[in-house]
């Protein structure tokens, strides 16, 4: 019972750490995505 409690708590913290690097992820991708569309707006305001 020991042992799978142990790989139970090993596979949920691979599994949060994987979430915790995809949101990381979506929240640069997003950052991005409003700079290049601050920039672009800007350009065309000229």
């Amino acid at each position: 019972m020991k042992k799978s409690t142990l790989l139970l708590t090993i596979i949920f913290s691979l599994l949060i750490s994987g979430c915790s690097s995809t949101w990381r992820g979506v929240k640069e991708d997003s950052n991005n995505a409003w700079n290049s569309t601050k920039e672009t707006i800007h350009k065309a305001t000229e």
